[in-house]
């Protein structure tokens, strides 16, 4: 269900990326997405990507970003992007690389992982409660970008 990618993936994995990013209306172009990938495939310490199915015909990807919690004992991981082909979605898959995910990530050390979910979709946030989710009620997630 779950492979690692690597670099000879990423012709499979970047118009995937493509999609994800039109449906979230996320303003990219190929070669900034593949610019941004290929360390991940090469193996960089920040972060992992995974394939979801197949291997030679993979029907979505997560891609996992890493950082450090004193809190939290070690490594925690951040769910960068999620995308399940719209035509496979609602069939469980989702919830079923949730849960192998933690598992997974283990081999780098991952005690801890997060995610961020719009407030207002209630589906997906049934989905990832479901894998064990919880809000962290007294945290409120903040961004600056430089």
């Amino acid at each position: 269900m779950l492979h690692l990618a690597r670099p000879d993936d990423l012709d499979r994995l970047e118009p995937m990326v493509a999609a994800y990013h039109g449906f979230a209306q996320i303003d990219t172009t190929e070669n900034a997405r593949r610019t941004a990938l290929a360390p991940l495939l090469d193996g960089t310490p920040h972060g992992v990507a995974y394939l979801i199915g197949p291997r030679r015909a993979p029907v979505g990807y997560i891609v996992i970003s890493f950082g450090y919690s004193v809190e939290l004992g070690g490594i925690d991981g951040f769910i960068d992007e999620f995308f399940i082909r719209e035509k496979v979605r609602g069939r469980g898959m989702g919830s079923e690389v949730l849960h192998a995910l933690l598992p997974a990530l283990s081999e780098h050390g991952v005690r801890a992982l997060h995610l961020e979910v719009h407030h207002d979709d209630t589906r997906v946030r049934r989905l990832y409660e479901r894998a064990g989710f919880k809000p962290r009620e007294r945290f409120h997630l903040m961004t600056r970008t430089a």
